[in-house]
């Protein structure tokens, strides 16, 4: 099988070196630092292309078997569109901020199986979400917690980049939507900080982010959330940065030169969040949900603590929603999910067969994820 990954990226370029251990696959990407790094590391064949250009992915995947998508969010709505119109299946990473659903019956026409959000968080916990809310006769409500942190901790921000710096700037501005009572509502990014322990990690905080995405839609489970976590003290630092007007993109004038505020504080602050050489992050997950069963109320909850990878020189967050990923694409090589139609991870996670299929290949990975059974 003949498996193009777009897009040569931190997550990119290991799930187009984990995918080669069992097929032949190119990575594209218009970066040609990028391209000579990952080939430099594996087996795998590169292509130049810039996914910008009209029609360019369409003729890019044409002549392979399987698609992954790991191009920056900004870019995915209009790559996955070209991609179904190619007749192609494909597993996504780019979390898109457009609704990827109106794509469904697109996908449907052309036959095609669209995995999307198929990360960590979205990704796994919503396949987790969903598995867990068929387990009980029915679920009440369900939290996800979730963030990649440093392992050492640095004053100020005492925060590391392990994706996006831009995507992360945006989780800050945008409302967070949950649902409380049936009803989906929108509270600021950054509120409702909450103190959390998570042995042997110690103590983080948590606040709303706009992370549930299709589960809002897609499950019927009347009380849902999900926070980010941080180390304590980083969401009022940054809410004093987002009220100030330093996340903004409008521009303001200087002594007569226009600027945009998130082009300085990019240049500013992100130099200062980068992830730099030797220094090690770790990914951290609680997914709880609660519900009845058979009149009792119970609780699954779901715990990952991932560390940096210190023989590849991966990052934890590189692995957790890479690997997420490329065990999915191998569940689909063998034809074990055929569902057509755009599918968010949910989907996943309300089959057993795959559910465990998932599963068994992020343990076999080193990501693990520990149930708890809680009755009360």
């Amino acid at each position: 099988m003949k498996i193009i990954v777009l897009g040569a990226g931190l997550v990119g370029s290991l799930i187009a070196r984990d995918l080669s251990l069992d097929f032949e696959v190119t990575v594209a990407d218009k970066s040609e630092e990028a391209l000579k790094r990952i080939a430099e590391l594996s087996k795998v064949k590169t292509i130049k292309i810039d996914f910008s250009k009209e029609n360019a992915i369409k003729e890019a995947v044409k002549d392979f078997d399987l698609v992954v998508g790991a191009v920056p969010g900004f870019l995915g709505f209009n790559m996955l569109k070209q991609v179904i119109e190619a007749k192609k299946n494909i597993v996504d990473i780019s979390f898109a901020p457009e609704d990827c659903m109106v794509l469904d019956k697109l996908a449907k026409e052309n036959n095609v199986t669209a995995i999307i959000d198929c990360g960590v968080a979205p990704g796994m916990s919503n396949i987790l979400v969903s598995h867990a809310s068929k387990l009980l006769d029915e679920a009440q409500s369900c939290e996800v917690l979730v963030g990649g942190l440093p392992q050492s901790r640095y004053w100020p921000y005492e925060y590391k980049l392990v994706f996006s710096p831009l995507d992360t700037i945006d989780e800050y501005m945008r409302p967070a939507r949950m649902k409380v009572n049936g009803e989906i509502v929108e509270k600021p990014a950054l509120s409702e900080v909450e103190l959390v322990d998570f042995p042997p990690i110690g103590t983080l905080e948590a606040f709303n982010t706009d992370g549930l995405r299709s589960l809002l839609y897609t499950l019927n489970i009347p009380n849902m959330k999900e926070k980010t976590l941080r180390y304590p003290g980083h969401a009022e630092k940054m809410k004093i940065l987002r009220e100030t007007g330093f996340f903004n993109s409008e521009p303001v004038e200087i002594n007569g030169v226009k600027v945009k505020p998130i082009e300085l504080t990019a240049k500013l602050l992100f130099p200062m969040w980068k992830l730099k050489e030797g220094e090690k992050d770790f990914t951290v997950m609680r997914v709880t949900v609660e519900g009845k069963k058979n009149g009792e109320k119970v609780s699954y909850v779901y715990d990952l603590i991932d560390h940096f990878d210190d023989m590849m020189k991966v990052t934890s967050m590189a692995r957790t929603t890479g690997y997420t990923c490329s065990v999915v694409v191998r569940i689909l090589a063998k034809g074990l999910y055929d569902k057509k139609g755009v599918c968010p991870p949910e989907f996943l996670g309300m089959e057993d067969e795959i559910f465990e299929e998932i599963l068994k290949g992020l343990r076999e990975k080193g990501v693990i994820y520990e149930e708890r059974i809680v009755k009360s």
